[in-house]
C-alpha cells in the first residue's frame, strides 16, 4: 500500500543555562523531558502567529535579529534571561510555553482510529495511528466482506500484513498464496498485489505500509 526526529544539542552560549536545562526545571510548571528542538521551532511559531519579523522580535526583547534566527533554527540556546524577555515580547511565559511542548504519547486506543475511505470497496479500513502519514510507516485495520479485494499497482515501499480472523489470498506479481490467522504477508511492493477474500466469512487483516500510502 502505497507515503522521529533526533533532537539537537545546540551549543550554549558565554556559558548561560542551555535550553534543555531551562526546559528541565523552569517553575516546575514546564515539560520535564521536552527536546530541546521545540525549543527554536515553537518561539518561530509564536512570533509568526503575532505577525512578528525576527527584527521586530528581537527589537522588543532587546535582542539581536541574527541571535533570534540563530535561536530558531536551533543553532544557540537562549539564555534564561533572554528566553524571558523573549517570551514576554510574545505575552507568554515560561510555564505556558513549555506545558504545549510534553512528549506526545505513544499508546493508542479505540478512540485514536479514523475511518478512512481510501478503499470504499471494502467492508472497513481503519487507521489505527494519528498522524500516521507523516511517519515512515502507516497502520490499518482492514475488514474484509465475502467476496471483497484491494488491488494496487507497483509502487515504492514495503507491505506487510497480519490476518487477525478468517484467511485471504495474497496476490503478488504472478504469484498467489493463502495468509490464514496467525499467519502474516510480507513483500517489497515494486510489484502489483492484491489482498482479496473469496471466501464466505468475514476476514481482518493488521495491514502496515511503508511509507505511508493510505
Amino acid at each position: 500500500m502505497g507515503t522521529v526526529r533526533d533532537s539537537k544539542t545546540p551549543a550554549r552560549k558565554n556559558g548561560a543555562p542551555g535550553a534543555h536545562a531551562i526546559a528541565n526545571g523552569a517553575a516546575n510548571g514546564g515539560a520535564g523531558g521536552s527536546e530541546i528542538w521545540q525549543v527554536g521551532e515553537r518561539i518561530r511559531d509564536l512570533r509568526m502567529s503575532f505577525g512578528l519579523t525576527q527584527e521586530e522580535l528581537a527589537h522588543r526583547s532587546s535582542l539581536t535579529k541574527g541571535f533570534i534566527s540563530q535561536l530558531e533554527r536551533d543553532l544557540s540556546s537562549p539564555s534564561l534571561e533572554s528566553l524571558v524577555g523573549i517570551l514576554r515580547a510574545l505575552d507568554t511565559d515560561i510555564a505556558t510555553f513549555f506545558k504545549d511542548q510534553e512528549e506526545e504519547g505513544f499508546v493508542f486506543g479505540v478512540e485514536d482510529a479514523v475511518n478512512a475511505d481510501t478503499y470504499p470497496e471494502v467492508a472497513g479500513f481503519r487507521l489505527l495511528v494519528p498522524g500516521g502519514a507523516n511517519c515512515d510507516m502507516e497502520p490499518a485495520l482492514v475488514t474484509f466482506a465475502p467476496g471483497q479485494e484491494i488491488t494496487e499497482k507497483s509502487h515504492a515501499g514495503e507491505e506487510f500484513g497480519y490476518v487477525l480472523q478468517g484467511q485471504v489470498q495474497v496476490t503478488y506479481g504472478e504469484r498467489r498464496m493463502i495468509a490464514g490467522c496467525g499467519q502474516c504477508f510480507y513483500f517489497v511492493a515494486d510489484r502489483g498485489h492484491k489482498v482479496s477474500n473469496p471466501y464466505s466469512r468475514q476476514a481482518k487483516i493488521l495491514w502496515v505500509s511503508s511509507p505511508p500510502s493510505f
